[in-house]
């Protein structure tokens, strides 16, 4: 059996990676393909509930090991119970964000540093990597304007961090594309909904291309 592919969206608060995620899911299964959507932290019962406890933390919050450590284990489960069964059963899975989120967040804004992430990642999850990780990048203003309609006053406990520390994931991911571009291919989020689309659907053709038949 072929095996399928693995695509991730990422980048900062506001980018569009849950509406992109979604359009690709559909655009994908309109070609007849299986599609597991799914998200980080998330996708599984067990990391749905640490999702809870890291989008809203009991007390005074987990510090950034702790914090790390959580997203490693939900990772972890996601993996173990939905990705790799779906990649091997022929499937494609298309994840609102991965490991590069946990590389941004905790390890570069979080200054955690990239080695302790990419070691958790390989206990937790086997090192296992996106076939392409797609980097979804728009213009501050614009992003700005999404955040205040998606979330008015309010936000989760990694969304309302500072503008400092936004900024550093922002070009955090930019650097890791910018490293790695065999891996990554970054998309102008810029304009509307569909522009956006087509950009995607423009960088994940060579996987398509890849596909028997």
């Amino acid at each position: 059996m072929t095996k399928g592919k693995f695509i991730a969206l990422e980048g900062g608060e506001g980018m569009g990676k849950s509406t992109q995620g979604r359009l690709l899911a559909e655009a994908l299964r309109e070609k007849g393909l299986e599609v597991e959507l799914t998200r980080e932290p998330g996708g599984t019962s067990g990391a749905e509930a640490i999702r809870s406890l890291l989008l809203n933390p009991p007390g005074e919050g987990w510090g950034p090991q702790a914090e790390a450590l959580l997203f490693a284990a939900a990772r972890s489960d996601h993996v173990a119970r939905l990705i790799v069964p779906a990649i091997e059963r022929g499937a494609w899975v298309v994840c609102d964000r991965f490991l590069d989120s946990s590389r941004a967040y905790q390890g570069a804004a979080g200054e955690l540093g990239d080695d302790q992430i990419r070691q958790l990642h390989t206990v937790g999850s086997g090192g296992l990597l996106p076939d392409l990780t797609l980097v979804i990048d728009a213009h501050p203003e614009e992003v700005g304007q999404r955040l205040r309609q998606r979330d008015g006053e309010t936000s989760d406990a990694i969304g309302g961090r500072s503008d400092d520390y936004h900024a550093a994931v922002n070009r955090a991911f930019l650097d890791f594309a910018s490293d790695e571009p065999g891996r990554f291919a970054v998309v102008d989020g810029s304009g509307t909904v569909e522009e956006v689309h087509s950009r995607v659907m423009a960088a994940i053709e060579p996987l398509l291309g890849r596909q028997p038949g």
